[in-house]
Parts: structure tokens; sequence; C-alpha cells
């Protein structure tokens, strides 16, 4: 085996480091071994560049443009011999293909509109990137005349100096930026403190393992540090007070590359001389597990060849919360394969990591990786578009991996234009475009791309809106757009499109579609409800991570849906009223197959519709089969349709009745019939009439001008308050003095009712 680099490895690596070694750069094809010298062979056999997916240089007739710009932000002299054995790597890839004109409604990605910018890298700057905090370090000279730190959420940079003590290998902040550690030798690593009121002078550790090289290092706290060595891992813990680091723990093994997932605080390494078996570390809160180690599965190649795992094959991301190690496995030119795919690979906290999903690419060329809001995207150098792929949609399960193919037609980056700054800028002055898919672009995960050569740093999106016309299927549609982050007003432009004249949906596509958001919307409930009695059984205090569940974009409730989609579609009027009907009642239909409350305004909406085509038929026919849900706000509808369907007075009552928690109202509403004696006798009838108002009633009866039935009601509360008081006479707080004043004008004093002696 050859010697190892001792050059660092990892992120927070110098950029033109990376560009000369093909780190982090286009990933091509594995080449035969006939097109490698034997000095080529020997610097990619144990060479400790080329991690991240995405390297190498762009080939064909592009490669010599490629070699320049990439030979102009190479400081070292000695890189570039490894850049010419990159270069060798990609001959024989296809020829670059022009990506098809599209229109801005077609592009489905786009870099950030705010990207960080810094100095280009250039023989006095060097640039490096740490994937940890996300920050790019621009320093100049070796620091002596200044580092610049940016991040994307850095609204003042981080500016400052230090002596020139040789080259700087690798530079990172810990987390908070509290520690600054540089590596300027493969012995060393130099710290300096960024915390008030501690000393700023430099101190240093060497690592333990006697010639050992260090790889490279990551900090995986504020004050804990580890170092990657060719000989194993140094956990440390860093004292800034005492200027000084303790070893917490280590692990002696070969290591040919490593690489770091910030996010999961998990250290891959990469073991044995095919590198293809992987050892993961996890860290956390100062200690430091073993993982169960597995191996990759190399794709088939000639036996001339010696097949190896390389770095820059290999990514590690977080996918919808859970930890994958991404191989993308370039086949042999011998086979019959119809291209390149990724594989990948659970890595669970506990158990051991499996081979879970296929991503088929059905092409071949350099590739490079990128994850966007749990979408695995896929760059394609030579065509320079670039496809997506969905784990949660449904695939070909074969019994042990399940297969994915694009979700979307491959597409381009949208084109992106960079504005001329500074004070020499004018308005006249048009903004440059931007070379997307450039072989200096190097990646980092999750979605990030960085130009070294043009000084900017963007984070990759992708955009909903273009993906609903390319994607037909409203079904596959809709489990696509539920999982992304900003799903929600895409998905109601999705629904008010289904309804519309012109993309009119079938009712078995619309019922899927109302389905599968009910179907998040009852999750979501029930993660409430269960928090709920939690929190109410004093769970919470005794488990601290009981979390209110978070709502996500992906819960549209009823309101959502009536406000935005099913309001403004009963007003269309060019759309049949059968249609419009049997579209709420597929709505209602998938609320009540989840068990979730209709709310009243959605009944509402019907029994106005149904109106407003004098369907009382259809009316009368889903009130009495109980299509629609009893509730007070309903009633009190029905009531005010008496005028257009007379019927509707009695269903009205029959729905309160059956409500057994409307009876207030089904007195109002007899009294407000002029019903008087029918309201008695309901309130008599529930046991009620012992606490009614005397006063309400009498006034009702008074305003039928009906002076019976005033005498009827007026000895009725006599003989309750007899019953009551032992006297029939009303008591002051009843209000009652006008009504008896009546009562004596119409029938004399010797009609009221005396009191009672025993």
């Amino acid at each position: 085996m050859p010697p190892r680099s001792s050059c660092p490895r990892g992120e927070g690596r110098s950029l033109q480091h990376r560009v000369g070694r093909g780190y982090g750069r286009w990933a091509p094809p594995q080449p035969d071994a006939a097109r490698l010298s034997a000095e080529d062979r020997g610097s990619r056999g144990g060479r400790g560049g080329g991690v991240a997916p995405g390297s190498g240089v762009r080939a064909g007739p592009r490669a010599a443009a490629a070699a320049a710009a990439a030979a102009t932000v190479t400081v070292r002299a000695g890189l570039h011999r490894e850049l010419r054995s990159t270069l060798a790597a990609a001959v024989g890839a296809p020829t670059a293909v022009s990506a098809p004109a599209m229109g801005e409604e077609d592009y489905y990605l786009e870099l950030c509109e705010r990207p960080v910018q810094f100095e280009k890298a250039n023989p006095v700057n060097c640039v490096f990137f740490d994937e940890a905090n996300k920050q790019v370090f621009a320093v100049r000279s070796g620091g002596a005349t200044g580092v610049v730190v940016k991040g994307p959420d850095d609204r003042n940079p981080i500016s400052f100096r230090m002596d020139d003590k040789g080259e700087v290998k690798c530079i990172k902040f810990s987390l908070e930026n509290k520690i600054l550690a540089v590596q300027r030798t493969s012995k060393t690593v130099d710290f300096c403190n960024f915390i008030p009121d501690n000393s700023q002078l430099e101190y240093t550790q060497e690592c333990k393992t006697k010639n050992a090289n260090i790889l490279g290092f990551c900090w995986t706290s504020s004050t804990e540090i580890v170092f990657i060595t060719d000989q194993g891992i140094e956990f440390y813990q860093v004292l800034p007070e005492k200027r000084s680091l303790k070893l917490l723990k280590s692990h002696n093994l070969n290591v040919n590359w490593y690489m770091y997932c910030p996010e999961s605080a998990v250290i891959l390494l990469s073991t044995t001389v095919l590198e293809n078996v992987l050892q993961p570390f996890h860290f956390r809160a100062g200690t430091m597990s073993k993982l169960p180690k597995f191996e990759i599965e190399l794709p088939a190649a000639p036996k001339s060849t010696k097949p190896s795992l390389s770095e820059r094959d290999i990514a590690m991301a977080t996918v919808y919360g859970q930890l994958y190690v991404l191989f993308l496995r370039h086949h042999s030119r011998t086979s019959n394969s119809t291209g390149a795919e990724v594989v990948l690979y659970h890595l669970p906290r506990e158990g051991a990591c499996k081979k879970m999903h296929i991503l088929k690419l059905n092409r071949t060329g350099k590739f490079a990786l990128n994850v966007v809001d749990n979408l695995v995207v896929v760059h394609h150098q030579d065509t320079e578009t670039s496809v997506i792929f969905d784990i949660k949609l449904r695939g070909e399960f074969d019994g042990s991996v399940t297969f994915h193919h694009p979700v979307l037609p491959a597409r381009s980056i949208q084109p992106y234009q960079i504005p001329i700054a500074g004070p020499a800028a004018v308005t006249s002055q048009s903004p440059v475009p931007c070379k997307l898919y450039s072989s200096s672009w190097i990646v980092f995960q999750p979605d990030i791309i960085i130009s070294a050569s043009q000084g900017y740093l963007w984070n990759l999106q992708v955009k909903l809106e273009p993906i609903v016309n390319l994607l037909p299927d409203k079904g596959r549609l809709m489990d696509f757009l539920l999982q992304r982050k900003e799903c929600k007003m895409v998905i109601l432009t999705v629904c008010s499109q289904m309804l519309s004249e012109s993309d009119r949906a079938s009712l078995p596509v619309i019922a899927t579609v109302f389905d599968k958001l009910n179907h998040e919307y009852k999750k979501y409930l029930d993660a409430e409800q269960s928090y709920a009695m939690a929190v109410e059984a004093g769970q919470s205090r005794s488990s601290p991570l009981l979390k209110r569940p978070v709502r996500t974009q992906a819960v549209l409730d009823q309101s959502d849906v009536y406000t935005h989609v099913l309001s403004a579609f009963v007003q269309k009027k060019e759309m049949p009223h059968k249609f419009v009907i049997a579209v709420l009642m597929e709505y209602i239909r998938s609320l009540n197959q989840f068990q979730i409350a209709v709310q009243h305004y959605l009944h509402e909406l019907v029994i106005k519709t149904l109106v407003q085509h004098n369907l009382f038929y259809m009316l009368h026919q889903f009130l009495q089969y109980h299509v629609l849900s009893d509730s007070k706000p309903l009633a009190c509808l029905l009531l005010s349709l008496e005028s257009f369907y007379p019927p509707a007075h009695q269903l009205s009552l029959d729905m309160l009745k059956r409500l057994s928690t409307a009876n207030d109202e089904i007195v109002e509403v007899l009294l407000s019939k002029h019903q008087v004696l029918a309201a008695l006798r309901f309130i008599r009838g529930i046991g009620g009439h012992d606490n009614i108002s005397a006063r309400k009633f009498l006034d009702a009866a008074k305003q039928t001008e009906d002076n019976m039935l005033f005498y009827t009601i007026f000895r009725f509360f006599e003989q309750r308050n007899q019953r009551l008081r032992g006297s029939p006479n009303f008591t002051p707080g009843e209000h009652c003095e006008e009504h008896v004043a009546f009562f004596k004008q119409i029938f004399g004093d010797q009609a009221l009712m005396r009191p009672t002696t025993f």
C-alpha cells in the first residue's frame, strides 16, 4: 500500500487544496487500470483528498480550460501532479450535452438570492470552509494580513489577524465561535481563545500516537474536538482557561480517509486496503461511542483493475431525520448496466448499518450530490442538469432494498446572474451570468455549493411551483408536496387548480387528494390530543423529552381548505352545480372517514349551495339521513330558510332536540314563532319550568294579542309561585308588574289567584 498523504483531510481544508486534489468536486466514473500510470495509482491509492461527492474535474473538450481554472487557484506546486491525475480519471466520460431551452417556470432548482460573498481564492488569499459552522475563512498571507470569517447567518463577519507561522492547512472555529483551531503541520493543532477575559495566546496540542499524521480535526461541541490521524482517532476536551487539552478517549486503527456529519455528530473512518470498510463513531456530551462497522459493496470491475472506494463517491446526510451514507456507484464500462446509481445505507444509532435504497441515475459521467428539503439532488455535469429523488415516495421493493427513479425530468438549475458590485458599478451595467455546473464548483452537504474562483457560497433551494406542472399524477404530487417544508400555499394552489374548469380532475382523484390532506391533519390532531392527555396526567414533569407536536405546513385544517379553496370554488358560475355539491360532499366524507369533526361552516356551505340551486329535496335527504352533522349554527341556518322552504323550521327544531344541549335555543325559536304553549310544554317536558323567566313568556303571550293565551300563561306562573313560595304573587325581582296590571285591566282584580291557606 502506498504511503498515506500527510495533507489534512475533511471539512475545513483549503478550497485550493480541494480543487487540486479533486476533493468535493465532480465525481467521475472509475477509469480503467490501463489509463493510470504507476504514479497516478500511487497518488490515488492512499491519497488524502477527494471525499465529498462531486469531486473531479470536467472532462471532454473543456478539460484544458478546467485544468487552467483549477491551476489558478492552486497555491502549492506539489498539487499539480494530483490535478493531472484527476483529469486522467475523467477521460472517456460522455461529452457535454447542452440542456434544453426552458422557461423560468420549468426550473425546480435555484441558487439562493443572497449568497455569501468572500474574497476570491488567489496565490495570496487561501479560502477554507467549515461544514459544521457553515463558515468561509479567507486567510491572507497565512493570517498575518487578516482573516475574514463569513457564514450564511452571520450579519457581521468576524475579522482578526494571527501570526504567520507557516502554511495553514485547516482552520475552524468551535461551535459558538469560542475557540479557534488551526492546523499548520501534520503533527500538531494550534488553539486560540476567543472568549472574553481569557488569554488569546496560542497553545498547541500534538497527536498522542507516535509516527501518526493528523488527517484533520472536527469540533463536536464548543469545547470538544476530535483529531483524526492515519492511525486512529483521538477525542479531546479543550480547557480554555488552562490553555490545554485533556484526552478523553482514543481508538487505534488504520485510516485512509474520514468524513464528518455535524448534524448527527458522526465521524466515518475508511479502513482496509480497498478503503470500503467504514467505521463510524458517534459523539455526544463528552462521550465517544463506536458504532458497528460496515462494508460498502464495490461494483464489479475487470480483473486487471483493483477496485477501491473513492472518498469523493461517499457522502453523509440526514434524510427525513435519519442518517444515511450515500455511495455514488459507477458501473464498469464492460458491464451492461444502464448507468450509475446512488446507494443509501441507513446508519442508525443502534444496530448495524443496512442498505435501504438505490437511486437509479440511468446515465454515466460526473456527478455531485446535495440534500435539500429531504430530497437527494444529483447533479450531472456533462448534461448540465440535475434530478431529484424522494425516498418517501413509493418505489420498487425487491424484498431487501427499494429502487427509486427520478421524481421529475432532468432540469438545469435556474440561470443565476451575478450582480455587479463595488464603487465602480453603475446602473447601466448588466449582471454577469454565472457559469452553472462549473468545474470549479465544490459541493458540501447538505445544500451548499461553493465557487472559490468566483468567491461565492450558495445554498441550493427547491422551487415547488414548477413541480406542479411537471408531475401530472395528482396523488403522487400530493405525496411529494406534503413532505416539503414550504408546501402549504402550493398545495392549496393545486387543490384550486384541480377544481378549475380548465384543469378539472375526476372525483376519484379529488377524493384521493382530500384523503391525503386529512391523513396528515388527523396525525397532527392525534398527536395534539396525546400531548394534552400527557400534560393533564402530569407526565410532562416526569418526562422532559415530551414536547408539543410541531404543526408543519403539511397540516391543512378545515379553515384553510374552506378559505382558500372551497369558498371560491362554489362561486364559479360556470361549474356544474352537481359537481360542486359532489366535491363538497367528498371533502366532508373524507373528514368523517378520518373521524375528524366537521366544522359547521362546511355544512353551511353545502346548504347554501343546495338552496341556491333549489335542491330542497336533496337538502331534506341530507338532513334526514344525517349526512350533515347536527349543530346549533346549522339549525339556526335552517330556521332562516323557512321562507324559502317551510319544512326547514321543523327540521331545525328536530336538530336542536337531537343535540340535547340546545334547549334554550328551542325555547327561543318557539317563542319567536309565537308558539308560547308549545315552548312551555317543551320546557316542562325537560323539567326546567321551575327556573324559566316568567317575564319572557308573558311578553311573548302579550305580543300574540290573544287574551286567553295570556290568561293561561299568567295562571301557570301564579300556580308555580304558589307551589314554590306559598304565594301566587310575583316578586319584585321578576319585573312582572306591567303584566300584573295588564291582567287586572283585562280580567279584573277578582281574577287574580288568592293565596292558599292550610
